[in-house]
C-alpha cells in the first residue's frame, strides 16, 4: 500500500513530522529500530523547550509519540536496511519487507561518537558505555572515568555523581564547551575530578573495565586510573550511511538541506539534527518536523 509520507526515524523532528502529516490529511508511517524519542528518551532532563519548564527525556518522547499515534501515524520498529529515493515511487526496506511512499522525510538524527583507543571496541558493553543515564545505575558506589566537555558531558558528569563514589571526568581541552551554569555545577561536586587537556588513550581489563589509561596532551605524560565503568560522551555524528550517494551530504556527513528542507531529490526532505544547521536542539528538530511535513504536503499537491 502507497503511503504520503514515509519517515526515517523516530526522534523529535520525525515524531513531529509524522503529527503535522497527519494534520495535512497525509497517511504517515514512521520507522525507528529503537524507541521512539531518538536522542531525547536518554536525556535526563529537559529544561529549554518553550513552554516546558522541566521534563524528563522519557516522559517527553513518550508524549510525543503518544500524540502521533493518536492522530493516526504508524509506527514501525524495524531496522531499514535499503533506501531507495531517487524515482517517483520512494522505497524503504527493512526484514519486513519494502514500503512505497510518494514522500520520504530523513530524520534519522545522529548517533554519539566512539573513541577509538585500544580497548574500547573489546570491552563495549563490559563497562564501557555510550550512556550515563541507561547504564549509570550499574555503578552505584563505584569509581568510573567519563570523557567529554560539552553539555552533555556535563549533565552526565552530575548525574553520575549522584551514583557513583567518584567520577574522573577527562576532557582535551583547558575548559569546558557546555554551557557555564553546567560547568559550574560540574565544579561544585566534590566527587568529580576534572582532568583537562588530557585524552584517554587506553581501556584495560580482562572480562571488564578495570582502568583507564589518560594522557596530558600538554607534556605527554600518561596516568593509570582504576575504573569500572567508562562513560564516552564526545559529541554526534550524522547517521547517514544509508543515503550515502544519494542525497547530497557535506564532509561530515550532514545532509546538505536548507531552512525549507529540501534536499537534491525530489520529495525528499531532511529534519532534526542530521541535516547542516548552526543549532541542533530539540526545539529546532521539531520545528524543521513540521516545515518538512508541510513541504511534502506542498509536493503531493502539486504531482
Amino acid at each position: 500500500m502507497m503511503t504520503d509520507v514515509l519517515i526515517l526515524g523516530a526522534g523529535p523532528a520525525g515524531l513531529t513530522a509524522a503529527i503535522y502529516a497527519r494534520r495535512a490529511g497525509l497517511t504517515a508511517t514512521v520507522f525507528d529500530k529503537g524507541f521512539a524519542g531518538g536522542q531525547t528518551i536518554i536525556t535526563p532532563e529537559i529544561e529549554n523547550y518553550p513552554a516546558i519548564a522541566s521534563i524528563s527525556g522519557p516522559e517527553f518522547s513518550q508524549r510525543l509519540y503518544e500524540q502521533a499515534v493518536s492522530l493516526g501515524a504508524a509506527f514501525k520498529n524495524e531496522e531499514v536496511r535499503r533506501a531507495q529515493l531517487s524515482g517517483t515511487v520512494k522505497i524503504l526496506s527493512t526484514e519486513q519487507g519494502p514500503y512505497e511512499g510518494r514522500t520520504v522525510i530523513l530524520a534519522g538524527g545522529v548517533k554519539r561518537r566512539e573513541l577509538g583507543c585500544p580497548g574500547e571496541a573489546e570491552l563495549a558493553g563490559k563497562g564501557v558505555s555510550y550512556c550515563a543515564t541507561c547504564d549509570g545505575a550499574f555503578f552505584r558506589g563505584k569509581q568510573v572515568v567519563l570523557v567529554g566537555g560539552g553539555n552533555t558531558a556535563l549533565e552526565d558528569a552530575l548525574f553520575l555523581s549522584n551514583l557513583c563514589e567518584k567520577v574522573t571526568l577527562v576532557h582535551r581541552r583547558d575548559r569546558f564547551r557546555g554551557e557555564k551554569q553546567l560547568s559550574d555545577a560540574v565544579l561544585a561536586r566534590d566527587n568529580v575530578d576534572v582532568r583537562y587537556s588530557s585524552a584517554v588513550t587506553r581501556i584495560l581489563g580482562e572480562s571488564h573495565v578495570e582502568a583507564v589509561e589518560i594522557t596530558n596532551l600538554a607534556s605527554g605524560q600518561t596516568a593509570r586510573i582504576p575504573a569500572a565503568g567508562v562513560f564516552i560522551a564526545i559529541g554526534y555524528e550524522p547517521d547517514s550511511a544509508l543515503i550515502a550517494g544519494q542525497v547530497t551530504v557535506d564532509e561530515a556527513g550532514y545532509i546538505v538541506a536548507g531552512e525549507d528542507c529540501h534536499t537534491n531529490l525530489s520529495g525528499v526532505f531532511a529534519a532534526g539534527d542530521g541535516r547542516q544547521k548552526p543549532l541542533r536542539q530539540i526545539v529546532t528538530a521539531a520545528s524543521d518536523g513540521a516545515v518538512a511535513a508541510y513541504q511534502a504536503a506542498n509536493y503531493i499537491n502539486a504531482q
